[in-house]
């Protein structure tokens, strides 16, 4: 997908090597919003080899403004078993504080959806806190409709260890 350039100059673009840093950067700085400041292990090379690797396993669509990225979407694909489809799953998405309100984050999910259009995707997913009334109220804004029968599930550390040696 082009880049676009939004009124305020703006670029809006897939990310490329040596955006790492930033990335990170901006990982974290959602983790601290998350209450997780402590939480994040990634590592610029981890990032290179993910998003640039021979077989990349996620993405990233940024907003550079003068020259330095100050929001990021990271996803990935899915799949369906009930479509047979692929789908987009987007992981991350963060304005740094002194961006917020000038549209990047929407420009960034309507990038997504243009992404999934384009390829014929049939959803896009992503999970949000559930204290996190700002966000809910951005992605309804947005038309997302929230799947509050469905609940995350997660299996790590100690009892990922134990579950494998059953």
């Amino acid at each position: 997908m082009p880049a676009s350039t939004l009124s305020d100059g703006a670029l809006v673009r897939e990310a490329r090597p040596g955006d790492e840093p930033a990335i990170l950067r901006c990982i974290q700085a959602l983790a601290t919003y998350e209450k997780e400041p402590d939480a994040v292990v990634n590592t610029v090379e981890r990032l290179t080899e993910t998003l640039f690797g021979e077989r990349p396993a996620a993405f990233t669509h940024v907003v550079e403004r003068d020259g330095d990225v100050v929001a990021i979407a990271l996803w990935f694909t899915t799949y369906s078993t009930w479509t047979g489809e692929q789908g987009l799953w987007l992981e991350d998405l963060w304005v740094d504080d002194a961006f917020r309100g000038r549209g990047y984050g929407r420009a960034l999910v309507q990038t997504l959806a243009a992404v999934c259009v384009e390829r014929g995707y049939p959803r896009f997913e992503w999970t949000v806190l559930d204290w996190n009334a700002p966000s809910i109220a951005f992605y309804r804004s947005l038309g997302a409709v929230g799947m509050d029968e469905w609940t995350t599930q997660r299996v790590t550390g100690d009892a990922l260890a134990r579950l494998a040696t059953r």
